[in-house]
């Protein structure tokens, strides 16, 4: 399938995974509608896409409003074409215990987290069925199958939106629709998040290493646009060990994450007072700043995923993933004596 002329739509589009994804579509060819909340970030990434080489259709659009995802998709529609891929990739959590998010803050980070990517869904159907083609792709997380300690409102977000989508794809294998939905299960990326995230944590939040750049994640995303029969992709190998032991030894992996998921989300320096939320409002909007794609861990950050590159070839993947099985197998049951120890 060529990107040239292609119509995409990114959600989440003004910053991260999203914004990366964007830029990379642009790259080749494509016509993309970026839908975000943040004006600023938002004039950016279209910036960035034009100059890669694509068409940009900016839109300010709270992925939470049903009725404005709906809109936002017909305007794309009427002002670039019709739409050939959506990715759902829009996102806001909350970094604390259970016990310190508020009934209203977890309502409102599952409406952006999971609502908008039903919303988002809903809207492409919308527009493909008819035409009995088209490709939808969900950005998920290794969270969308284990849950951690401190991100327990993400982590239930995700772990709808892969419910939703299983059972969406099975309606659509009923259908015999030629309209294709995947999956892509992202690893700890380098995104802003850790920059704009609502956190009550006493020291600066950050993703669990390893840690990729952005547009690695962006490659896979672009990668599963192309071949999206495939139900789901998997990228980096933290994403395949986590997944792996969460199905051969979920309690071990429990007692591990709570001895080391509270140190492994924060650096050591004290959180800043003056730190922005994007919970409520876009922390890139009317008098903020561009966040850009990357976060500050440039330094640490891996610009290639090994396993993504075999994650592309069935056969390779599978003999990955029972490699992995035994070497988890293997690691689990020695964990578990070390724990059972102390």
């Amino acid at each position: 399938m060529s990107e040239k002329g292609q119509v995409v739509v990114v959600t989440g589009a003004s910053a991260g995974i999203g914004r990366a994804c964007a830029r990379a579509f642009g790259a080749r060819g494509a016509k993309v509608a970026l839908l975000a909340r943040g004006s600023v970030g938002l004039a950016g990434a279209a910036r960035e896409v034009e100059e890669a080489g694509g068409t940009a259709l900016p839109l300010e659009v709270d992925v939470a409003d049903a009725a404005a995802v709906r809109e936002a998709a017909r305007r794309t529609e009427t002002e670039l074409g019709p739409v050939e891929v959506w990715v759902n990739c829009a996102f806001t959590s909350v970094f604390a215990p259970v016990a310190e998010i508020s009934p209203e803050e977890y309502k409102r980070v599952t409406e952006v987290t999971y609502l908008g990517f039903v919303y988002g869904t809903k809207a492409a159907l919308e527009l493909m069925r008819p035409r009995d083609r088209g490709a939808i792709v969900q950005v998920g997380s290794a969270l969308a199958y284990r849950g951690i300690p401190l991100q327990s409102a993400y982590c239930a977000a995700k772990h709808a939106t892969q419910g939703f989508t299983e059972s969406l794809r099975c309606e659509l294998l009923h259908e015999g629709s030629g309209v294709k939905v995947t999956m892509v299960q992202m690893p700890a990326v380098n995104t802003p998040q850790f920059d704009w995230v609502l956190s009550r944590l006493p020291r600066r939040a950050q993703p669990v290493p390893p840690i990729y750049q952005p547009e690695v994640a962006a490659q896979a995303v672009v990668h599963a646009a192309r071949h999206p029969r495939r139900r789901e992709y998997w990228v980096g190998g933290s994403t395949v060990g986590t997944l792996l032991a969460n199905s051969f030894a979920p309690g071990v992996l429990d007692r591990y994450l709570a001895r080391t998921g509270y140190d492994s989300q924060q650096t050591e320096e004290s959180a800043r007072a003056d730190r922005p939320a994007n919970l409520w409002e876009p922390a890139d909007g009317p008098g903020g700043r561009d966040f850009g794609t990357h976060g500050r861990f440039d330094d640490q950050a891996l610009d290639r995923s090994r396993q993504q590159a075999a994650s592309r070839h069935h056969v390779a993947t599978a003999g990955v993933a029972l490699a992995g099985a035994a070497l988890v197998g293997t690691a689990a049951r020695g964990l578990a004596r070390r724990l059972t120890r102390r």
